[in-house]
Parts: structure tokens; C-alpha cells; sequence
């Protein structure tokens, strides 16, 4: 009998490690705790503020439960009173009724709030002009295009700071889910829709964008880098990829597509109206469809006109986000 106490200490200490290394394993999730971006911020206050409300019960309801274990405990000489026939006090319930009420109330009350604030298509308020990227979900990798500036690359992304992000996804692939945990929340891209979703980061740096949803052996590869620069830094890294980099053909895409992962790599050019291809791909008539409305997709020509006619193909195209993954409009 005297081993047990050492035992249970041994259990207690070996449960705790085992949850510390599990936490480990979150740190990249723990990321959307310092964002970088509007939409961020936005994000991680529902996530402080539904947690802090959450707290209020679980702290005195556990508080309570150890309490009560140690003062009604069996021993020798106990003071506690012994009331035989005690089944119901009005007080009482109304308080443990009553509070947890109070704080659902306010729960919804904030998750609707933030919800509609929340709407990922929602143009992000800037007096400067959004710029797009077309983003598609392949296996396993990613591959985005630039319909304003010509260019396309794989599993790397560079954005001016300040400057809001229209983000269109679609997938050439198994659905899968598009997240960069500082700057906001989760979005689909799924075969034969093109979803959209505004993204912004305020700070220049370097940030980590994966795939968050299982799409096969490889789905755990499915991350890309996104850098944050000025804008006279991007427009130069714009030049140099047109200067020095290959020409994407169709051909080129068709074999990009084949399962497998894939290096960050950059592409001079892309084959005229492949966003458009895609997404109609697998649609009955060559219609894509989006999360809101119908509508066909544009093909992304490059120049200025590319751009308004991309834009023109996903506005109104905004579900498919998760939990906290949509965002603000400031």
C-alpha cells in the first residue's frame, strides 16, 4: 500500500509530459495567437473573447469539483452537515442554471457578431487597390497565378505590405482547404468553384501557408511560403521573374498536375484562360459555380483588363471557410 502514492505521482508526471509533447506538436497553430494582418486580429480577438467566456465556467466548475471532493471526503471526525432528506434549493439552481444561460447568450451573442464581420469576401477597406492571386490546389502543392503581372508560381507567394490580397481558389484536385495562420482564417478550394477570400498582411516578413485539409499521402507537404515585402520590392521581384524565369505551357501544367510534390518554383507566363479552364473543368455546361451564386469564370488574360475580369468571375463566390476562417472588413 505504501507504493501506490509513488505510483499514482509516476502516472501524474508521465500524463503531464505526454501532454506537453503533444502541445509541442501545435506550434504552428498557436501562430494565429501573434497575427500579422487585419483579418488576423480580428480572428484571434473571437478566439481570446469565446475563450475568456468559456473560462467562467470551466474555472468554478472545476474549482468547485475539487472543493467539494475534499470536503465531503469520508474521515474520521467530519464536520460536514448531514442532511438526509435535502433534494432541492431554489437559490442554487438558479445559479447553476442561470450564469451558464447568461453566458451562452453572450457566446452567441459575439459568434454572430463576428461572423457576419467576418465575411471572407468582404473587400478589405484600404485606399489602396486589392491585388489578385488566383490559387489552385493540386497534389499535393500549390500553384498561384498573378493574372495583373503575367507570372505563376508553385508553392511560393509574395505580397506587397499594406496592400489587401484578393485571393480566388479553386483545386485541379481533391478538395482541400487554404490557410496562412497569421494573417486569417481557413477558405476550400473545391473543383468547380471559385471561392473568394481578402487577405491582408500589415508587416513586412516571411509567413507560413499550408493545406489544412487531408487530401492524401502527401497532403502534409502541401505548405508554401509567403513573403511580405515592400512594394517597390515586390514590383521588382514581378521583373525579375518575367526576365529570368520559364514560360508555364499547357503541357507544362498538365504534367505540374501529376500527383507528387513539388520545390517552390517560378513561371514567367501561363497559358491564357487556365484559372477559367479549371475551374469549369469538371462543371455540367462549362459553368462554375460558387459558394453564393452562379456564374462563369473569366479567363485570366494578363494586364490590366485581366484583372477586372478575374475579379468579375469571384465576386459573390465566398463560402466554404470554417470555424473562425473568415474575416473583416476595416
Amino acid at each position: 500500500m505504501k507504493q501506490k502514492p509513488a505510483f499514482m505521482r509516476l502516472t501524474a508526471l508521465l500524463t503531464l509530459l505526454l501532454m506537453s509533447a503533444a502541445l509541442a506538436g501545435c506550434s504552428d497553430q498557436l501562430i494565429v495567437l501573434d497575427p500579422k494582418g487585419p483579418i488576423g486580429e480580428v480572428q484571434r480577438d473571437l478566439i481570446v473573447i469565446s475563450t475568456l467566456l468559456c473560462l467562467i465556467v470551466v474555472v468554478p466548475v472545476l474549482l468547485l469539483a475539487a472543493f467539494i471532493v475534499w470536503r465531503y471526503r469520508d474521515k474520521p471526525g467530519r464536520s460536514a452537515t448531514y442532511k438526509p432528506d435535502w433534494e432541492h434549493s431554489t437559490k442554487l439552481e438558479a445559479i447553476w442554471w442561470g450564469i451558464p444561460i447568461l453566458i451562452i447568450i453572450a457566446l452567441g451573442s459575439v459568434t454572430v457578431h463576428y461572423t457576419y464581420k467576418l465575411e471572407p469576401s468582404r473587400p478589405i477597406e484600404s485606399a489602396k487597390e486589392p491585388i489578385t492571386i488566383q490559387v489552385t490546389s493540386l497534389d499535393w502543392k500549390w500553384m498561384f497565378k498573378y493574372p495583373e503581372q503575367g507570372i505563376a508560381t508553385v508553392n511560393y507567394v509574395q505580397i506587397p505590405e499594406g496592400v489587401p490580397v484578393k485571393f480566388q481558389l479553386t483545386s485541379d484536385a481533391p478538395m482541400n482547404s487554404f490557410w496562412i495562420p497569421q494573417l486569417g482564417g481557413q477558405m476550400y478550394s473545391m473543383s468547380g468553384m471559385a471561392m473568394t477570400l481578402y487577405l491582408q498582411a500589415d508587416e513586412q516578413g516571411e509567413y507560413i501557408g499550408m493545406g489544412s485539409n487531408f487530401s492524401g499521402k502527401d497532403f502534409g507537404q502541401m505548405r508554401f511560403n509567403v513573403k511580405a515585402t515592400s512594394q517597390e520590392q515586390f514590383d521588382e521581384w514581378v521583373q525579375e521573374v518575367k526576365l529570368s524565369a520559364p514560360a508555364l505551357t499547357m503541357e507544362g501544367y498538365e504534367k505540374l498536375a501529376e500527383p507528387g510534390v513539388s520545390n517552390p518554383q517560378a513561371f514567367s507566363s501561363f497559358p491564357e484562360g487556365l484559372f477559367d479552364r479549371i475551374v469549369t473543368k469538371y462543371a455540367v455546361g462549362g459553368h462554375a459555380h460558387g459558394g453564393h451564386s452562379h456564374g462563369g469564370a473569366a479567363a485570366p488574360e494578363k494586364g490590366a483588363d485581366a484583372g477586372r475580369n478575374a475579379d468579375q468571375a469571384a465576386d459573390g463566390h465566398s463560402s466554404g471557410h470554417t470555424g473562425a476562417g473568415a474575416h473583416s472588413r476595416h
